[in-house]
């Protein structure tokens, strides 16, 4: 089972390791370490040794329309390289006009030009990079513009048309089902699950009538485990992770959580999550 490695239990983690924390392997954005020093950075280099690392980043902007940075592109390509991740990851949105982040994953269009875009943009990430690329799927409120396609057609033109993998968020999924009024197992049984090649579960918040909100700062919720048992029995055994990014507890609650998830997967799969 892995955890996106984060600096507020980081040091706590590292004095556990492994065996004790039953971690397996640890996520990390590469915009948390690249071009940074410090104690923060010495502590990650840490974990890097004792860990598998796999990365998944916040910035390469795969909806936008302002050129991709190549110099970005280039060091990416060799923190990738030098952490030894198995594929690099990165979220299907818009997030930057020029230079100007966002500090949000907003939605792209469903439409055929944007997906013309998106699939461009992707091509020269791959080429770009020296391992596998994959992307993952985003929760969304509002949608741009009128629909051409629908979420499950856009996301199977990317992946399958430009040969990437897929990171399956399933609270994501969890999330827009239950905001707009669709089967979540429906929509998850039409991706192109042969290329899955990890899977995101989270916690959300859940406002007045209802409504989610993906936090990341909660614990996840027991649909989002019956919806990941559902998921892993589709696919198989594909590395889990859990995301925790705001509101984060204590390093026990977080590996009380991870210990349930790997109980979960283990009755599924069998085997070392």
């Amino acid at each position: 089972m892995g955890l996106g490695l984060r600096a507020e239990f980081a040091e706590a983690l590292l004095a556990l390791g492994p065996e004790a924390s039953g971690v397996r392997w640890l996520e990390v954005s590469p915009e948390n370490v690249t071009g940074r020093g410090g104690h923060s950075v010495k502590t990650f280099r840490a974990c890097a040794e004792r860990w598998p690392v796999v990365t998944h980043g916040l910035s390469v902007n795969l909806g936008g329309t302002d050129p991709l940075d190549a110099s970005y592109l280039a060091s990416l390509a060799e923190f990738v390289r030098e952490v030894g991740s198995p594929w690099h990851s990165e979220h299907v949105c818009f997030s930057a006009v020029g230079a100007r982040e966002l500090l949000d994953l907003l939605p792209i269009p469903f439409t055929c030009e944007s997906l013309d875009n998106t699939r461009r943009r992707a091509r020269l990430v791959r080429q770009a990079l020296p391992v596998p690329f994959a992307v993952e799927n985003i929760s969304w409120y509002a949608q741009p513009g009128a629909r051409e396609l629908s979420e499950v057609e856009f996301l199977r033109e990317l992946v399958l048309g430009e040969d990437l993998g897929l990171l399956l968020d399933v609270n994501n999924v969890y999330v827009n089902a239950r905001n707009h009024g669709f089967d979540a197992w429906d929509m998850l049984s039409r991706l192109p699950l042969e290329r899955v090649v990890q899977l995101h579960v989270a916690g959300h918040r859940v406002e007045r009538l209802g409504f989610r909100i993906d936090t990341h700062g909660e614990p996840v919720c027991d649909e989002v485990f019956a919806l990941l048992r559902r998921t892993l029995e589709r696919v198989g055994p594909v590395p889990v992770l859990l995301e925790r990014d705001h509101d984060i507890p204590p390093l026990e609650v977080l590996l009380a959580e991870v210990s349930r998830l790997s109980k979960l997967y283990q009755d599924v799969c069998g085997g070392a999550p």
